[in-house]
């Protein structure tokens, strides 16, 4: 079964309600217990990331996190699910993350006439061949809500990119280890492609 991580930082229901909506049985979990006997993990997540990162210790879930990851079973992070995997974020000031992928969080810098936060409809550019992005249009928009971006140091791991005023990376791939800038549950059909993609690997 896919498990959903609960650490009271954001948009559970519509994800959990994307993955009903194609049949898929998806649970919202909140103990290290949970997510260590999880078929398919996902860790999604709005807001500040130091918020997060202090929940995720709070509630004791970190190295559960990371030793599911280790284990090299599915696992999908979106928009500050993404964030977290990385080594630190400078957002309003400097925070540690999981330490799962090398690299920083960074905000965007000031670009005229692009307002931050980048919200709204965008494009991929693929970097590379990504099974989650079969049988999806090259062209294909998702949605975007973000201030911030990733900048992994392994640029082997970076499965798409998007242009706002400069190009940021949207979408990461490590072996089963897969996440998204973007929300796939707000981005319709090419959405529910892309985790229908994930929950039958």
């Amino acid at each position: 079964m896919i498990r959903i991580v609960d650490y009271g930082m954001g948009n559970l229901r519509s994800v959990q309600k994307a993955f009903e909506k194609l049949g898929v049985a998806a649970e919202i979990v909140t103990t290290p217990e949970q997510i260590a006997c999880a078929d398919k993990l996902v860790l999604p997540g709005v807001g500040a990331f130091r918020d997060a990162i202090h929940e995720l210790e709070r509630l004791q879930l970190v190295e559960s996190i990371r030793d599911y990851i280790r284990r090299d079973k599915p696992f999908l992070g979106i928009c500050l699910g993404l964030q977290l995997l990385f080594d630190v974020s400078h957002e309003d000031g400097e925070w540690k993350g999981l330490g799962v992928l090398s690299g920083d969080v960074v905000r965007f810098p000031v670009i005229p006439n692009m307002k931050v936060p980048h919200m709204g409809w965008n494009t991929l550019d693929r970097a590379a061949t990504c099974s989650l992005l079969q049988n999806i249009p090259d062209d294909a928009s998702v949605y975007f809500v973000h201030s911030y971006f990733v900048r992994p140091r392994d640029e082997s791991v970076i499965a798409a990119r998007t242009d706002y005023g400069i190009p940021f990376v949207s979408m990461v791939e490590r072996g089963n280890l897969f996440a998204t800038q973007f929300h796939p549950e707000k981005s319709q059909k090419v959405g529910l492609k892309l985790l229908e993609n994930f929950a039958t690997r």
